[in-house]
């Protein structure tokens, strides 16, 4: 999650190494490191398609009106429900609240837990499993 939100304030200026480099300083191990980097990267080769399902059942909330913490939290769920056939949708959605619930403010996680909950319901019966990704 501290990468992607790297990749929030810096955008497209953040270059692979640099994303490769901000992963290693994670300290991780290499199971945790090879899931960062899939996501990392799978989000950001998909941020316009996951930044538009967001938007599209965000009700009177644009992304960047979300703060860096709820909206990446958001994306990192959201990604997992679109393109992880191994990450259960509510599985992802439990894990995000959590995280809001420790990262964010007070209202981080039933604004966290209703933006995903509606990506679920919405765009449930389009995901196409693939592999292990899932295309909607």
């Amino acid at each position: 999650m501290q990468v992607l939100y790297q990749l929030d304030v810096q955008g497209s200026q953040m270059t692979d190494k640099e994303i490769e480099h901000a992963l290693h300083e994670q300290g991780s191990d290499p199971e945790t490191l090879s899931y960062a980097r899939e996501t990392v990267f799978g989000y950001r080769e998909n941020k316009s398609h996951i930044d538009g399902k967001i938007e599209d059942v965000a009700k009177n909330w644009e992304l960047k009106r979300m703060s860096f913490i709820d909206r990446n939290i958001i994306r990192l769920a959201a990604y997992e429900m679109l393109f992880r056939a191994d990450i259960p949708p509510l599985v992802a959605i439990n894990e995000a609240i959590e995280l809001a619930k420790k990262f964010g403010s007070k209202h981080s996680g039933p604004f966290v837990n209703g933006i995903l909950d509606n990506i679920r319901r919405k765009f449930e019966g389009e995901a196409v499993v693939s592999g292990n990704s899932r295309k909607t």
